[in-house]
């Protein structure tokens, strides 16, 4: 690897390591094996470097929603699909809590960073669209924008609001069966 590259995967362990906020210049140089003033060189500063691994944790994020979705079989009924979905993509919140963690505070960067805003915006839109596309049985090219605003935007929520109670509070945070039977109690409610 280069220093460019190096300086990514140090700031990346930093990330998952510290955080955002208590991540300096000096612990990515540490990490990375780099020199403080390489961090100038190649990114300019240490928040386009942050910015920069936060938006490949990202990435993997992505992908980690993808298998979860890929890996859910196609033929059984639509329920257990949804059920079967969820309890891949809780498995992944523990399996991969650093890439959660750095999904948030990517959330809260970004109103401070507008590359890295564009970056979330964009990976929400594709996001939303994937996550539509599998619960309609679509392809993602040909995927209703209203299934992507409807369906897809409220999976996304559910997403993040689930993510959010597994990070704080696994014990008493829902299952798939429970998601599942949360959803049909609400829908069953507004008739």
């Amino acid at each position: 690897m280069g220093n460019r590259e190096d300086l990514l995967a140090g700031a990346r362990r930093c990330l998952e390591e510290k955080g955002w906020a208590r991540t300096t210049v000096r612990d990515i140089a540490a990490a990375s094996g780099v020199s403080m003033a390489a961090i100038g060189y190649h990114f300019g500063s240490r928040e386009a470097l942050l910015n920069a691994a936060l938006v490949e944790a990202m990435r993997e994020w992505g992908e980690q929603i993808g298998a979860a979705m890929a890996a859910v079989d196609e033929a059984a009924p639509p329920g257990e699909r949804f059920e079967a979905l969820w309890e891949r993509l809780i498995a992944s919140i523990g399996e991969h809590r650093t890439l959660w963690l750095a999904n948030l505070e990517a959330m809260v960067q970004a109103e401070h960073s507008p590359e890295l805003r564009d970056e979330l915006v964009a990976g929400q839109r594709e996001g939303r669209r994937g996550m539509a596309a599998h619960l309609v049985d679509g392809d993602e090219a040909d995927i209703a924008e209203r299934d992507v605003r409807t369906v897809g935007s409220v999976h996304l929520a559910l997403l993040l609001g689930v993510m959010a109670q597994w990070l704080n509070d696994p014990d008493q945070a829902p299952t798939g069966a429970e998601v599942l039977a949360g959803l049909r109690a609400l829908t069953a409610r507004m008739g």
